[in-house]
C-alpha cells in the first residue's frame, strides 16, 4: 500500500555520483508531497521552506534546534541517505543511525586490512608516517606509540611558543577536567571537536568505527585514529588560537574553541579532507587496481 508513496520506489543514486553533505539546523525535516523538506523559522518574520535533494547528497547533518519526522526517516532510509545529529557548526557528533549504505567496499577493505596482523601494522606505520613526516622502521605498535608520545610533547611546547602561550605541560584529570589550565582545557575541547568531524567522515563512508589500527579498545577506535592524524595541523591549531583569544575575551574557553573549530572546518573543508585521508589510509587505490572494490 505504501510502495512509492514517498517518491519513486526504484529511484536510487549511487553515492559515488552524489555531492557530499548538507548541514541544516533550527527547523523540521519532514516530507511534503513525497519530497523531503526542511521547514525553518515558523515563528519568525522570515520563515522558509527548503526542498532537500535527498537523492543527490550522501549525508544530512542535522544541527541544534531541529526535529525530524517518521516519514523523513523512512524516505532517507529508502534512498540510503545518512542522517547525523551534530552540534553547532558540526563540532559535536551525537548519533548517526545506520541507514544501509549502498556499498560495502570501504568496510570490506578495512576489515581485510585489520584482520591480517602484518597488514594491520603496515597501516598503523603508514598512519604514523602521515603524522610524523617519515616512515619509521619499527614494526612494534608499542614502540611506535612511544616514539609518537615523545614527539607530541615537543610539538605541544613548540605550538605554544608559536602562539605566545605559557605552557607547563599536558595535564588532564578525567574526574575534574576544569581543574586544568586554559591551554589544556582548550586542547580537550578541540580534541572533542576534531573527533566529531572525524566521526562524520567515517560515518559518511560507512567505514567501521570499532576497527582501529592504532587505537583498540574504544568503540570509536578508527575515528580516534583519523582524528589523531590531524592533531598537529588542526587540534592544536584550534586549541592554542582559542587559548590566546581567551586572554582578552570573556567568553568561556569551550565556546571560543567551538567557534574557532566551526570556522576552520568550513573554511578548509575538513570533512572532505578526512574522507580522502581515510581512502588513502585504507589504500583504496591499491584495492581498486586489484579489482577488489569499486569507487567509494
Amino acid at each position: 500500500m505504501l510502495k512509492g508513496r514517498l517518491g519513486l520506489d526504484t529511484a536510487r543514486v549511487p553515492h559515488a555520483d552524489r555531492h557530499g553533505l548538507i548541514w541544516l539546523d533550527r527547523g523540521e525535516l519532514c516530507v511534503v508531497s513525497g519530497c523531503l523538506h526542511f521547514v525553518a523559522g515558523k515563528d519568525s518574520l522570515t520563515p522558509y521552506d527548503l526542498q532537500v535533494p535527498h537523492q543527490a547528497v550522501s549525508m544530512i547533518l542535522l544541527g541544534p534546534g531541529s526535529s525530524v519526522t517518521h516519514d523523513a526517516l523512512r524516505l532517507l532510509a529508502r534512498h540510503g541517505t545518512l542522517l547525523a545529529a551534530v552540534g553547532q557548526d558540526g563540532v559535536r557528533s551525537y548519533t548517526a543511525p545506520p541507514l544501509m549504505p549502498d556499498r560495502s567496499d570501504i568496510a570490506r577493505r578495512q576489515a581485510e586490512l585489520w584482520g591480517n596482523p602484518r597488514r594491520r601494522i603496515s597501516v598503523a606505520r603508514k598512519m604514523y608516517a602521515l603524522r610524523l613526516g617519515e616512515v619509521l622502521p619499527h614494526r612494534n605498535l608499542d614502540t611506535l606509540r612511544g616514539i609518537e608520545g615523545a614527539r607530541v610533547k615537543t610539538t605541544y611546547r613548540l605550538m605554544a611558543q608559536r602562539h605566545g602561550i605559557e605552557w607547563h605541560g599536558r595535564r588532564y584529570d578525567r574526574q575534574n577536567p576544569t581543574a586544568a589550565d586554559i591551554p589544556n582545557q582548550a586542547i580537550n575541547h578541540a580534541a572533542t571537536a576534531v573527533q566529531a568531524v572525524a566521526a562524520i567522515a567515517v560515518q559518511s563512508l560507512a567505514a567501521i568505527p570499532q576497527l582501529g589500527f592504532i587505537h583498540e579498545d574504544s568503540g570509536q577506535a578508527f575515528v580516534l585514529d583519523i582524528a589523531d592524524l590531524y592533531r598537529d595541523s588542526l587540534t592544536l591549531k584550534i586549541a592554542f588560537t582559542a587559548a590566546k583569544k581567551a586572554e582578552t575575551d570573556s567568553q568561556t574557553i569551550d565556546r571560543l574553541v567551538r567557534r574557532e573549530a566551526g570556522a576552520l572546518f568550513r573554511r578548509e573543508n575538513i570533512v572532505g579532507a578526512m574522507i580522502e585521508t581515510i581512502k588513502q589510509v585504507l589504500r583504496m587505490e591499491e584495492a581498486d587496481g586489484a579489482g577488489s572494490c569499486g569507487d567509494a
